[in-house]
């Protein structure tokens, strides 16, 4: 094989195996050879016992009144066509649409006094997932990077932070090191694809390919290596991905290997898999897994779409809760779902509900979060938080102590700028935790 031919090789294989390019700000997405003065030990803030999070993001603005905060006593035109069903915890009721995550509402801990400031998809859904409000001149850190820059890999082969159906416009690692970035999962059924040395090439001539670049390379990094992090990542992308292309945890990315009575518990839905891969994934040692469950943007026909899409979202979780309790791993894995806002409890002319700020709800469940808890409250239409306003600041600030991090350490941007996890008033919702 050429030069330029390996060169092709390689950064294919870094392309498609892990959504990058070598010229792109992505180049190293994990890095196990991080120095220890790169990544810096948190000091525990409030003892949390989760060890992983999977983060599910109901993308669009998912109906607070139609899901987790109903109102069975409000006119029609509030709850239109959506009724409130009992769950296993007195005192609280779902919308009729979730009769399974009903029976698990002993594992949960609802936030129904969720506000925001930002009205738009583009803006709310980054500031949740961030806690900052978007800017041009910078971008923030989701708190799946948050939780990987804040504490040591549980494992030295695979990615610490894993996204599944996102999509483009992820702010990922923003302006964190780049071996902080998810690697992005596009089709859970088809898991890490390309991952695998080519056939045609013996595992003799692969290494002595990979001697090559490295001689070939040396001289280059050996001049930049201190400058620019950028030209640091060049190498260490082509370490990882081998050293993973030849890690049996590479298996954690095949749903397929689950049994039959797994895969029917989850469902055949594209984020169902999403969530049975999390699972794998947080199984292997995965510290951060986001899962994206998007068409919640419910203009027109907000009741035939809630019949669609909530029992996929029921039953998956559900399932999720159910097999992490199954195999020991609820307490230490933190399982979120949020959303970037609500939506208009009055239902429109054209059978819809419209963007929504002022009111929502998230939930958390595992990790040492109290569940059959409510904390805050709307009023008898589900328009106005009435108790115990939170926002995006205090719910990442939340996460940052249910994982036991030092979410008020201070990270510089490369402009010098200080940030921390939960941006500068995020406070932690302790209520919530047992």
């Amino acid at each position: 094989m050429s030069e330029l031919d390996r060169r092709r090789f390689l950064a294919h294989t870094a392309k498609t195996c892990f959504g990058v390019s070598l010229g792109s700000s992505m180049a190293t997405l994990f890095s196990p050879q991080a120095s220890a003065a790169a990544r810096t030990a948190a000091k525990v803030a409030g003892g949390g016992k989760a060890k992983h999070i999977i983060y599910l993001f109901m993308n669009g603005g998912m109906s607070h009144i139609d899901t987790f905060d109903p109102k069975p006593a409000a006119e029609e035109r509030i709850m239109g066509a959506t009724s409130a069903i009992s769950t296993n915890v007195d005192g609280i009721q779902f919308g009729h649409y979730l009769p399974e995550l009903a029976k698990q509402a002993d594992k949960l801990a609802l936030i129904r006094s969720m506000n925001t400031t930002q009205g738009a998809h583009e803006q709310g859904k980054y500031f949740m997932r961030t806690g900052y409000a978007q800017r041009a001149s910078i971008v923030h850190p989701t708190a799946g990077a948050w939780v990987n820059r804040l504490s040591e890999p549980l494992n030295d082969t695979l990615p610490p932070f894993v996204t599944v159906n996102c999509g483009n416009g992820h702010p990922g690692a923003g302006f964190l090191s780049s071996e902080y970035q998810p690697l992005p999962i596009g089709d859970p059924s088809k898991g890490l694809q390309f991952s695998k040395r080519p056939k045609h090439t013996s595992a003799a001539a692969f290494d002595k390919q990979r001697e090559i670049q490295q001689m070939l390379d040396r001289e280059f990094d050996e001049r930049f290596h201190g400058g620019h992090k950028l030209v640091r990542s060049y190498g260490e992308v082509y370490n990882s991905a081998v050293k993973l292309m030849e890690s049996k945890d590479l298996e954690a990315f095949d749903i397929s290997k689950e049994s039959e009575a797994t895969k029917k518990l989850y469902g055949g839905s594209k984020f169902a898999k999403g969530c049975l891969l999390a699972k794998r994934l947080v199984e292997k040692g995965v510290r951060s897994v986001e899962v994206e469950y998007g068409g919640f943007d419910w203009h027109l026909d907000n009741f035939g779409k809630a019949e669609e899409m909530l029992p996929i979202l029921d039953r998956a979780l559900s399932a999720l809760l159910i097999d992490l309790e199954a195999n020991g791993l609820l307490d230490s894995t933190l399982v979120v779902l949020a959303t970037e806002f609500g939506r208009t409890p009055r239902v429109s002319n054209d059978g819809g509900r419209d963007h929504y700020p002022k009111a929502f709800t998230t939930l958390m469940a595992g990790g040492g979060i109290k569940g059959g808890f409510c904390y805050g409250s709307t009023d008898e239409t589900a328009s106005n938080v009435t108790s115990t306003p939170v926002n995006a600041g205090d719910f990442n600030a939340t996460i940052g102590h249910a994982m036991g991090l030092d979410f008020e350490r201070v990270i510089q941007s490369d402009s010098k700028r200080p940030f921390r996890m939960a941006s500068r008033k995020g406070q932690v919702i302790s209520d919530l935790f047992a």
